[in-house]
């Protein structure tokens, strides 16, 4: 007689669909608003930048992208207040990433 194996769980995953719809659904609740700041936490923001990008210091940055906080560090390389865009590089991998500063919730020095 011969064992079916790995036959027998099968009819578990006999609708992907239904897991990637749950995955969906969970993925959803986990998701948050995008905090809306103040002037002042705004001009504290872009002094910090400001300060990071002429001293070369590492920062922590925290930023809103699809329904989640992310904080990364990094190293500012450019600053653009009128074009609501900045440049960071990457403390890990050393990419260099472009990101709207409509988009920054926090920034520290490390």
């Amino acid at each position: 007689m011969e064992s079916r194996g790995m036959k027998k769980w099968r009819p578990f995953a006999t609708m992907p669909e239904q897991y990637i719809g749950l995955k969906e659904m969970i993925n959803k609740q986990a998701e948050v608003a995008q905090p809306i700041l103040t002037d002042e936490q705004m001009e504290q923001i872009n002094f910090i930048l400001i300060e990071a990008l002429h001293t070369n210091k590492q920062v922590y940055l925290t930023y809103y992208k699809r329904g989640q906080c992310i904080t990364e560090t990094g190293f500012i390389q450019f600053v653009d207040s009128l074009g609501d865009l900045f440049i960071f590089i990457d403390d890990v991998f050393e990419l260099k990433n472009k990101m709207r500063l409509s988009e920054l919730i926090d920034v520290r020095l490390a």
